[in-house]
């Protein structure tokens, strides 16, 4: 079978498709050759998926913008321009499916094949559906989603298909080594441990709660490992070099094989982007979760109230922030065993244990009843 994805400039648009590749080569149904990821020179993708050795195509494409309404005529034009590159690569590649996740290049992409009578599919991963996907989910034959909200915001309530994020599959297949926590982090592989992170860049907000956390999660009765963040990492150490570190919390960068760690975790507290929710779910974490404010619509809000309404998972809005309710969060969690295991049962609930191979049953089909048509 022959696809093509796009979806670019963040994780959550990126990770569901690179779960994908690697099931769908696994199951034998795609080979490298047969795989063609489009996205943009400046997204995060144009790392992420050279680097697994996926082949790879850009197209030159820009946002709306809300604040300077002259910009829009430029992103016009682009858009067109892009279209025109789209079809280029389309009639090139000629893919059985094209599949969108999101991104300003997935717009383009995916609307030409449409056009093109190419079988189509998006997928949304988050609770609050991005412009791309409201665009296309006019266009597309069939739209898979994760969160229960994300489906009132179709009109198009034919064509939707809950699937769950294609991640949580992939984080429930890796066959790591158990990590050792004692080997690893120097902590005690027998004490409740609670993961503190804030993405690869770290979060700002969260590293200072820890700052002003510390003189209380010390002695606790479980122990903390703290991802700075590589951007953070240098500055927080210098602050700390004078003052007590707590036996019991190792500070560390950044977490480089998170999947593997995780199941080692009684509790976590993060960010609630759609790529850590799945991975979360899928493993049944108990979280606290604080959302960046400073993504498009609030959606890392809504994404987290969806986990809390389930049970799931306590939330925290960063305004609200502080070194009590962020460490009273966890002790609600860590102190109450049968608190932690009915948040754990919730978050299994919500996790999709076969979301990649129920995207690629929607796949198949899709191109299935196209040759029929033909």
């Amino acid at each position: 079978m022959r696809i093509i994805f796009t979806g670019g400039g963040t994780g959550g648009h990126i990770y569901p498709i690179m779960a994908l590749i690697e099931r769908l080569k696994e199951t034998g149904i795609s080979s490298n050759d047969e795989i063609l990821f489009v996205g943009t020179k400046k997204g995060l993708e144009s790392k992420i998926v050279p680097a697994a050795g996926v082949n790879f195509r850009t197209i030159k494409i820009q946002g709306f913008s809300r604040k300077h309404l002259l910009k829009n005529v430029e992103t016009i034009k682009l858009f067109l321009a892009a279209t025109k590159e789209a079809k280029k690569i389309l009639t090139e590649f000629k893919p059985d499916i094209v599949m969108g996740t999101g991104g300003y290049v997935s717009g383009a992409l995916v609307y030409e094949a449409a056009k093109m009578k190419i079988p189509t599919l998006i997928h949304e991963s988050n609770s609050v559906v991005g412009l791309a996907n409201k665009f296309l989910g006019h266009y597309v034959d069939k739209i898979c989603y994760t969160f229960s909200d994300a489906e009132k915001q179709f009109s198009e309530k034919k064509k939707l298909i809950k699937t769950g994020n294609p991640r949580s599959q992939q984080v429930l297949s890796i066959n790591s080594e158990k990590v050792d926590l004692a080997k690893k982090f120097d902590l005690n592989p027998h004490m409740p441990t609670v993961l503190v992170f804030g993405g690869s860049r770290g979060a700002l907000t969260i590293n200072q709660a820890m700052i002003a956390a510390l003189s209380e999660l010390d002695g606790k009765p479980y122990q903390v490992i703290w991802a700075t963040g590589q951007l953070y990492y240098g500055s927080i150490k210098e602050k700390l070099a004078k003052k007590q570190v707590p036996r019991n919390l190792k500070i560390v960068p950044y977490i480089d094989n998170m999947p593997s760690l995780l199941p080692e975790m009684s509790c976590v507290v993060s960010r609630s982007g759609a790529t850590s929710l799945a991975e979360f779910t899928a493993l049944g974490v108990p979280v606290v979760l604080i959302p960046s404010p400073n993504v498009t619509h609030n959606h890392q809000m809504k994404n987290a109230q969806d986990l809390e309404k389930a049970g799931a998972a306590l939330v925290i809005a960063e305004n609200d922030l502080n070194p009590n309710n962020f460490v009273s969060s966890i002790d609600h969690i860590l102190l109450d065993s049968a608190y932690a295991k009915k948040m754990s049962e919730a978050s299994k609930r919500l996790g999709v244990p076969d979301s990649s191979d129920q995207v690629i049953k929607v796949m198949k089909e899709l191109v299935a009843s196209h040759k029929n048509k033909d």
